[in-house]
């Protein structure tokens, strides 16, 4: 017995304590629920008279409207019963507008019935008075032409009268021209005839002084190709052919070159000395001088120095005539010339034909 209350008195401290904390607990979540419970309530009761306010509001608003609208259905009563009476004075309007128009018309009519009368006797008018002034131009027109044709044929007839008078003058003065030209005339042909006596005279004379110069410059010549043939001999490339003297080129130059050669100058020398003692025979009014023209073959040359045989046949008669020049034969006695290989004296092809026309030629001849 004992023993169980001691047990039973253990077993109430264990159970207790526990039952105390379940029912702290317990009463923690009821305080918590009441907590939110009220919270919630709070807010709920807020929401609530946020909407009551905002449906008292609404109701005030629609009052209003409903107030609005009363108003504006009075005002479209009072607009229909205006549009009515408006109405009316818009059918009155067009029947006094129809009666305007229909009066309006007829007054158009008759207007236009009197404006087409008057634009027809305006227009009537209107051409009397055109043909009337038609005429009045017409017959100031002649008498105005009439003036002027008479201005004219005075004008005229004065003219002619001063042509008349300055013609007689004219005629006149033509007169007494003729009359002096007339004695001219005469004195003139004696004259004539002296004169083209004395011209056929000394045409005669200067027929014969030329004959006799020119036979002089031929003896000179002869003598001058005799000499020349003395000096250099019978040799195939320096002849005499007609009355020039032939050098064929190689013998003073080389080939593309306008420079004289180291034999040039002693093949030229018995030349320059020959033509010096001629030239001292040759009386002064022989008016002579010796030609020393250049030539070529027809092959074409291109060089900075001779573009073509123009310049290279030129070149070469220019370096004989300095010669000549240099050995004291006047300048004024030497003539140089360039023909290039336009006056061939062979026509053929080949080497041959290509030697005998690179030549110089030297003519003794007047000027």
């Amino acid at each position: 017995m004992a023993h169980y209350s001691r047990r039973q008195r253990r077993l109430g401290i264990d159970i207790w304590p526990g039952f105390v904390d379940a029912l702290a607990q317990l009463v923690m979540i009821i305080v918590f629920v009441l907590m939110i419970f009220t919270a919630g309530q709070f807010y709920l009761t807020s929401a609530l008279s946020g909407r009551d306010a905002a449906l008292a509001q609404l109701t005030q608003r629609i009052n209003e409207l409903t107030e609005l609208l009363s108003l504006e259905r009075k005002s479209g009563a009072d607009l229909k019963v205006q549009l009515g009476t408006l109405s009316d004075q818009q059918a009155a309007t067009k029947s006094q507008l129809l009666a305007a128009q229909s009066q309006l018309a007829a007054t158009k009519a008759q207007l236009g019935s009197a404006q087409a009368d008057a634009q027809s006797a305006l227009a009537k008018l209107s051409a009397e008075t055109t043909q009337s002034q038609q005429q009045l131009s017409n017959e100031q027109a002649r008498r105005k032409a009439a003036e002027d044709d008479i201005a004219r044929r005075d004008e005229q007839l004065r003219s002619a009268q001063t042509t008349v008078d300055q013609l007689n003058e004219q005629l006149a003065a033509l007169r007494k021209q003729l009359q002096e030209i007339a004695a001219a005339l005469d004195l003139s042909e004696s004259k004539n005839k002296e004169a083209q006596v004395q011209v056929a005279d000394l045409g005669r004379r200067l027929n014969e002084a030329l004959a006799t110069k020119v036979a002089e410059l031929a003896n000179y010549r002869s003598e001058f190709f005799g000499r020349l043939r003395q000096l250099l001999g019978d040799r195939s490339d320096i002849r005499v052919v007609g009355d020039r003297f032939v050098f064929q080129s190689e013998v003073l130059f080389d080939r593309a070159s306008a420079d004289l050669g180291p034999d040039a100058r002693d093949q030229l020398l018995p030349l320059a000395n020959a033509l010096k003692d001629i030239a001292a025979k040759i009386p002064p009014d022989i008016d002579w001088v010796l030609q020393v023209q250049g030539h070529t073959d027809r092959q074409p040359i291109n060089t900075a120095q001779f573009p073509s045989n123009w310049e290279l046949s030129t070149a070469r008669a220019v370096s004989v005539v300095k010669f000549l020049i240099a050995q004291g034969i006047p300048a004024n006695r030497l003539d140089a010339a360039g023909f290039g290989e336009f006056q061939p004296v062979d026509t053929l092809e080949g080497p041959e034909a290509y030697r005998h026309n690179r030549r110089i030629e030297l003519k003794l001849t007047s000027r």
